[in-house]
């Protein structure tokens, strides 16, 4: 799978996920890309999914035309994600393209 995370995803989350090709939005230069142009961007890139930490992405943005999935993690906090890590793979290897699914815990 390859993986975008957004800004505020934990980058120590990319060692869980080392059976899979992660890049981070800073990381291609999309940083400053507004939610809807970084679906957009990591749509035109053929990314299979990306994972946020913002809790308002469903209200913000029609997710109806999407085609990558999106994970959207509870918190920013590595050591309270890390304590849930196989719960976060299990989650982004079983979400199929347009799912929308928000974790917690």
């Amino acid at each position: 799978m390859h993986i975008l995370f957004d800004q505020g995803t934990p980058v120590p989350l990319r060692g869980v996920l080392s059976a899979h090709t992660v890049e981070t939005a800073y990381e291609r230069g999309w940083s400053r890309l507004t939610n809807g142009e970084l679906l957009a961007a990591a749509e035109a890139a053929s990314f299979d999914v990306v994972v946020t930490t913002d809790q308002s992405l469903r209200k913000q943005q029609n997710l109806s035309r999407r085609h990558v999935a999106i994970v959207v993690l509870p918190t920013t906090s590595w050591p309270r994600i890390e304590q849930h890590s196989q719960t976060v793979v299990n989650m982004i290897e079983s979400v199929k393209p347009g799912d929308y699914r928000e974790l917690s815990w």
